[in-house]
């Protein structure tokens, strides 16, 4: 993980990118999210103060799901 930046560099985040990293945006009330590099960023409805700082994280290993169950005859 590298150290946060200043929300207000956030138009620089595509020289930052690397693959297999995602970028984690945190609010002003300690809510965060991850998120690829998008300028203007796309904040969720329920934020209710700014993001003030992002940092370049570890993309998330996918899930699996289970496979879906054959139809009951």
């Amino acid at each position: 993980m590298s150290d946060w930046i200043d929300f207000d560099q956030w138009h620089n985040c595509a020289r930052m990118e690397r693959p297999g990293f995602v970028f984690e945006v945190r609010n002003g009330e300690g809510r965060s999210l991850l998120t690829p590099c998008t300028v203007p960023l796309q904040l969720p409805f329920e934020w209710r103060s700014p993001p003030v700082d992002f940092r370049l994280v570890e993309a998330p290993k996918p899930r699996r799901s289970n496979p879906i169950p054959k139809p009951q005859i």
